[in-house]
């Protein structure tokens, strides 16, 4: 074959993929929040107490701190193991991927050893506003046990994608993205089992389920409430599950009275809203787009080293994966953003009660210390929901378009 034809094959190769890529934005990107929806200025200062804002405020500056002072010290830390972690191999008789293996638990444990002193400042800091219950030893010790689905998570990635090294060369990532799609697909899918202390909702949040399924055109769904009250007084609702597994957890903290029922009737439409709108699917295709350019770019750069096929290069791959994951929070919460405010226009199409949702938003201020207008850099960095002055304002904005 001629270098000009093969040139023209590859052009025409990386145009059908950017095509693909076009395309699976273009579906992925589609909601049903109207376009050009127009949200009404809100300000924080009416709209929300002048003392919750400022307690909210408050705790949000510490929090900033601890998360920069912990980024840094993520990046410094994998980096310095990334540079001098592969001398450890000459002492390994594990073989290859035993080696490879030992290597990525011994930098997530260095890793949790450095964020350990963070972890207590933000605990202390979380105890002192009454957000957590949490005793310190109790933390560290259930802290370390959480690494060890981290350490199972890793290891069976890194026996993935070394076993693949082993016969694609720097081609493993053509199969290796796939692979990380399939272990996210069923962590989703078996993450409700995996969450303790879930019992069933009581008959009437049930009904109110049923209800909002009909209405919002999904099938029935399951909801469970998660005893979380020893450990925090934060609320909090999640949607998970693929297929059968599929379901709306509530935090106990958010039916413990402090909510009206219509509040947490929002708040249930909005899980729902997520559940009907196939976001945890949509998430893992997201998640998709993201994997396979990210696991070409572990390969390419890791070739110095000898390729991910080499316990060298686990150190090196360890590191690119994380800083990947930090460059890419941005995109990530951009896509989770309109996700979430899908959810809330589908919750507000649910219930037609928008002064329960604006309660709702304002309420979170005083029970979850969220501050309703973070700064630029955080929201774009860290935020994974529009903030709390935003989805007061498309509350607003609905009661605008529909009328009373």
């Amino acid at each position: 074959m001629s270098i000009r034809l093969r040139r023209i094959l590859g052009t025409m190769a990386l145009a059908a993929v950017a095509g693909g890529y076009g395309v699976a934005v273009w579906l992925l990107v589609e909601t049903t929040v109207p376009s050009g929806l127009d949200l009404p200025k809100v300000n924080v200062g009416t709209a929300f107490p002048a003392s919750a804002v400022d307690r909210a405020r408050d705790y949000a500056r510490v929090e900033r701190l601890l998360f920069v002072g912990g980024l840094i010290t993520v990046v410094v830390v994998l980096g310095l193991y990334a540079r001098y972690g592969a001398r450890l191999t000459r002492e390994s008789a594990a073989g290859r991927i035993g080696t490879g293996m030992l290597l990525a638990m011994l930098g997530l444990g260095i890793l949790w050893l450095a964020q350990v002193p963070f972890g207590l400042v933000d605990l202390w800091w979380q105890r002192r506003h009454g957000l957590s219950k949490v005793g310190y030893l109790e933390w560290i010790v259930e802290n370390w046990l959480g690494l060890g689905g981290e350490f199972l998570f890793i290891s069976f990635a890194i026996l993935i994608v070394m076993a693949l090294a082993g016969f694609l060369g720097d081609r493993w990532w053509i199969l290796g993205g796939p692979a990380f799609v399939g272990l996210v697909a069923l962590f989703a899918f078996v993450l409700p089992y995996l969450t303790p202390g879930l019992s069933p909702a009581r008959p009437a949040l049930k009904a109110e389920a049923r209800q909002l399924a009909r209405t919002e055109g999904t099938d029935p769904v399951r909801v469970d409430v998660q005893d979380v009250d020893a450990d925090t007084t934060a609320p909090n609702a999640e949607a998970m599950g693929l297929g059968p597994t599929r379901r709306v957890v509530l935090w106990n903290t958010l039916v413990d009275g402090r909510f009206t029922a219509k509040q947490v009737r929002v708040v249930l439409a909005h899980e729902v809203g997520h559940l009907a709108r196939s976001h945890v699917a949509k998430s893992i295709a997201w998640y998709a787009l993201f994997a396979l350019p990210g696991a070409f770019l572990i390969a390419w750069l890791t070739r110095r080293r000898g390729g991910m096929r080499e316990p060298a290069a686990v150190p090196l791959g360890l590191f690119l994966f994380v800083v990947l994951g930090l460059l890419a929070l941005p995109l990530q919460n951009i896509v989770t953003r309109r996700l979430e405010a899908e959810a809330d226009w589908q919750a507000l199409q649910a219930t037609r009660d928008p002064e329960a949702a604006e309660g709702l938003f304002r309420r979170l201020t005083t029970t979850a210390l969220s501050d309703p207008s973070p700064p630029t850099w955080e929201y774009l960095i860290t935020s994974s929901h529009p903030t709390l002055a935003q989805r007061v304002a498309m509350a607003k904005a609905w009661a605008e378009r529909s009328g009373p």
